[in-house]
């Protein structure tokens, strides 16, 4: 094998002091939410560019020769590895070039540039970005540096293996997002070889099963699309990385969009922490397929956090949303004075807090002295939905729940 314990030893000795050594920390709340007997959060969102990315890009990043320093190095990335690569070079005074997809989130195409890389953004997703890195690295001779398919880079990435198993010697599982596949084929040689027996599971986005399907040797095509887990949205695997976790690695699962945003507002409530799409992978691994952990000590790797702030936003409100406590309601009111405060003394008197409110008189289908009032109302949760409109009939008042889910099916 191309990477071995040795290698991601001498990696850790490599960028020691230069990057983050973080935390493990126990989320007794998320265990009892998933079904594990413990879960530990490797934080590697706690990095100064907020990936892990930094130990791979540094390990790579400080092997090169003073030739090829000083020629400049490029990279292809949809944002972390972009920071890793810019963030470290800039320290190491090596010119950096940076090509992203032309859909990466503003925040991440923002932080590269202030590390003094130059940025370009070409393609339609990491793969077409990869193509004129490449050709563009070889028009100005400038050093390729791949974000997964690299023994250095792997290396670097096991670093987390190590300290994973130095801070939880007894854990029984480690849940990996996988994108390339860098990142768990690096903490899969570290910790397997320092406990055999320990099992390594990796998450990708249902949208992009690359390496789910390259490990089986199927050529179906992917179904692609926008996801929220944009760091893990690779369509070509790592040759390296495959062939390290088809010894390696005992399962892949597939995670869909729901579940990811999901994950991501259980860590801001539960955990009070900030978690990218690809980041929050494996806790909504774990939450999808609660059963196969249950009563396993496991470890996940939020393996970064650069979320943009709008769809962080996003995120959060759909989930209260979806938890039953903000809800819009759709009221039939007689259009007269004094109704609409009714209604809102109903609202307010069982505990509903109004954030919005709107008249729709316009309605064809309405009697011209009727009204429909949308309210948008915080609600505690979907039993105290049951309660406020049942408020609201009883003062004689009809309305509906404007939401995929019935009145009736809110739990």
């Amino acid at each position: 094998m191309s990477v071995t314990i040795e290698h991601i030893r001498d990696a850790a000795a490599v960028i020691a002091g230069h990057v983050v050594r973080t935390p493990a920390v126990d989320s007794p709340r998320l265990a009892e939410a998933t079904g594990c007997a413990r879960l530990a959060l490797k934080l590697e969102s706690q990095q100064f560019t907020g990936s892990f990315k930094d130990r791979g890009a540094y390990n790579k990043l400080s092997s090169l020769t003073a030739t090829e320093a000083k020629a400049g190095v490029i990279a292809m990335s949809a944002g972390n590895h972009a920071q890793g690569v810019a963030y470290h070079a800039q320290r190491l005074g090596i010119p950096a070039t940076i090509v992203m997809p032309r859909g990466t989130p503003f925040t991440k195409v923002e932080r590269t540039s202030a590390f003094g890389a130059r940025v370009m953004l070409e393609g339609d997703g990491i793969d077409s970005a990869a193509v004129f890195a490449r050709e563009l690295a070889q028009r100005e001779g400038l050093i390729f540096v791949h974000p997964y398919d690299d023994a250095k880079i792997v290396a670097g990435q096991g670093t987390i293996g190590l300290e994973l198993m130095a801070d939880w010697p007894d854990l029984d599982a480690v849940v990996v997002p996988i994108g390339g596949g860098g990142l768990i084929a690096g903490i899969a040689t570290a910790v397997k070889a320092l406990k055999p027996g320990i099992e390594v599971v990796g998450v990708e986005a249902a949208l992009y099963p690359s390496m789910y399907e390259a490990v089986r040797g199927s050529n179906k095509p992917l179904a692609g699309g926008a996801t929220i887990a944009e760091g893990i949205a690779v369509k070509s695997p790592g040759n390296l990385t495959r062939a390290i976790i088809k010894e390696l690695v005992s399962d892949i699962l597939l995670v869909d969009e729901d579940a990811i945003e999901r994950a991501i507002q259980l860590l801001v409530e539960s955990q009070k922490l900030v978690a990218e799409g690809a980041g929050a992978a494996g806790l909504a691994a774990l939450l999808a397929h609660g059963a196969r952990f249950k009563g396993r000590k496991v470890a996940t790797v939020i393996c970064g956090g650069n979320i943009d702030a709008r769809m962080l936003s996003q995120v959060l409100m759909r989930g209260l949303v979806r938890d039953g406590r903000v809800i819009t309601l759709r009221i039939e009111i007689s259009d007269q004075p004094g109704v609409l405060a009714a209604v809102a003394r109903a609202i307010g008197d069982s505990g509903g807090n109004i954030i919005e409110i709107h008249h729709q008189r316009m309605f064809y289908d309405l009697p011209v002295k009727r009204a429909d009032v949308d309210a948008v109302i915080e609600t505690r949760n979907a039993q105290h939905v049951r309660e406020i409109v049942a408020k609201l009939e009883g003062a004689g008042f009809s309305c509906r729940l404007l939401s995929s889910r019935s009145i009736e099916e809110a739990k």
